[in-house]
């Protein structure tokens, strides 16, 4: 099959093994793939992957243990657990200490023409989700775990650090919520996505002096972190979001004086993104900027100042 493979370089194999899939397993026949910052982090060093990369995607089972799947459109949990361990059989397989992710940490992920899923990892596209929405199903349910782990009030002044793809998304769920919501960005362009949509947004230079009760850090870089501690309030709360190779330098002093808590967050609920999406509570329609086949990678992964950008596999 035709993929794009990563061993310390990205490239185009042709030629490369179709999976095989294991008595749990479900075949999926990829048609739809998104690129993550993820990704790019990857590529920079995060996590040491080799194999194929990608792990937003749509496509339909072509084989599955479950009969009623096959030919189903469907997107799935990228994180697949042992299924033995504590933390499996306790509901956490994503935390699992064996577990493999799709494109990420020991699997082949979606770019590519065919992947193999476990079948509970599974969730069934609804009719009146697009293609192009469903592949947004895995960040969006990354940005619904904020309100998973975290009660954010009405009444809460909240501030997103970030202006890219997930900070977009975050921004539309915790919209939802009611709060004083203030996105925080550098890109005049993509702010006013947000604007459009009657959400808070301004350039970063802004005096935000210790004013939010909440920041969720979306910025995909060191410096975001940094700048959630100067604008949290004291015995706030932050929510890091970001995945990125490479160390970051803190300084804890003023997490303990000023008693904030700071908190790690990643994958989400794949059912109740789809949810949302179906019942059009979250928009995702100005968020593409561009798609590509397998055969142009560079120019995909180069495509200046884009938002989302996709692989269309067949």
């Amino acid at each position: 099959m035709k993929c794009l493979f990563y061993d310390g370089n990205l490239k185009l194999i042709e030629d490369y093994a179709k999976p095989i899939s294991a008595a749990n397993e479900v075949l999926i026949r990829v048609s739809l793939a998104g690129i993550c910052n993820t990704d790019i982090e990857i590529m920079k060093g995060y996590k040491g992957f080799k194999g194929i990369l990608g792990h937003e995607f749509v496509g339909i089972v072509e084989y599955s243990p479950v009969p009623e799947l096959i030919g189903k459109r469907v997107v799935g949990d990228i994180n697949i657990g042992c299924g033995e361990c504590a933390l499996c059989i306790g509901g956490h397989h994503k935390h699992c200490g064996n577990r493999r992710v799709l494109g990420i940490l020991g699997k082949d992920g979606a770019f590519g023409e065919y992947i193999t899923l476990p079948v509970q990892n599974l969730h069934t596209v609804p009719d009146n989700v697009s293609d192009f929405e469903a592949v947004f199903a895995e960040p969006l349910a990354a940005a619904l775990e904020i309100t998973e782990k975290y009660h954010v009030k009405p009444t809460d002044k909240v501030a997103v650090v970030g202006d890219g793809k997930l900070g977009q998304l975050v921004a539309q769920v915790l919209s939802l919520t009611g709060c004083n919501l203030t996105v925080i960005g550098k890109h005049v362009e993509k702010l006013q996505l947000l604007k459009d949509m009657a959400i808070t947004a301004n350039l970063s230079e802004a005096n935000f002096h210790r004013r939010f009760d909440l920041v969720v850090e979306c910025a995909g870089n060191p410096e975001g972190l940094k700048y959630a501690q100067q604008i949290v309030k004291p015995a706030g709360a932050i929510i890091l979001k970001s995945t990125y190779h490479g160390s970051v330098t803190t300084e804890p002093a003023n997490w303990v004086v000023n008693e904030i808590t700071l908190m790690g967050s990643r994958c989400g609920p794949m059912d109740a993104a789809l949810r949302l999406l179906e019942r059009k509570l979250v928009s995702v329609e100005n968020l593409v900027s561009g798609v590509y086949r397998l055969e142009d990678w560079e120019k995909a992964f180069e495509a200046p100042g884009c938002l989302k950008t996709f692989f269309k596999i067949i």
